[in-house]
């Protein structure tokens, strides 16, 4: 599988997505409008697919992998010819029936409690440089049974012995 976001013209997630994002694009102070990206090469056989996108390069200023956006239950069946393309905001509009995940604004250490903040997408706010952030899309042999608001750690146990196949792009984005 392989993986196609549009970066700016600097190679960066346009601001639109990120911490630069306009009022529009914002939801109380947060960058919630998810972007749009491609995946080609979808296994024919995959029933469902799920999507990771964290940020590695926070480990040094939180000390944890901060997760930004985890969903699931994504029906293969919308893989057409093997590629599929999910569109802007595709986490408020809930695209493709998907299920999302806690990210890490639901950590207590965060302490938010809305699920417009908490199980969507938070897109990347680099506090101290540019951070590259892991997207992740996994094939998988199974429809997961997990419920709106699951934890990262459910879809870890669901992706043992069930990854059909995977692809990750590295995104950069701007402090």
């Amino acid at each position: 599988m392989q993986i196609k976001v549009t970066l700016d013209e600097k190679g960066m997630v346009p601001d639109r997505y990120a911490k630069y994002a306009d009022a529009a694009h914002l939801y109380q102070g947060c960058p919630t409008t998810s972007f749009p990206f491609e995946v080609e090469g979808v296994p024919q056989d995959a029933r469902s697919l799920a999507v990771t996108f964290t940020d590695y390069d926070s480990i040094p200023v939180c000390g944890f992998t901060w997760i930004h956006w985890v969903a699931a239950g994504i029906d293969a069946c919308y893989a057409k010819g093997g590629r599929i393309a999910f569109p802007e905001d595709a986490s408020n509009a809930g695209a493709f029936g998907m299920v999302q995940g806690k990210n890490s604004s639901a950590s207590r250490l965060v302490g938010s409690s809305d699920p417009l903040l908490t199980c969507r997408y938070n897109g990347p706010q680099p506090p101290d440089a540019t951070h590259v952030y892991t997207l992740r899309v996994y094939a998988l042999d199974v429809m997961p049974q997990l419920a709106e608001g699951f934890w990262a750690n459910e879809l870890v146990h669901v992706l043992r012995g069930h990854v059909i196949d995977w692809a990750e792009a590295n995104l950069p984005a701007r402090s």
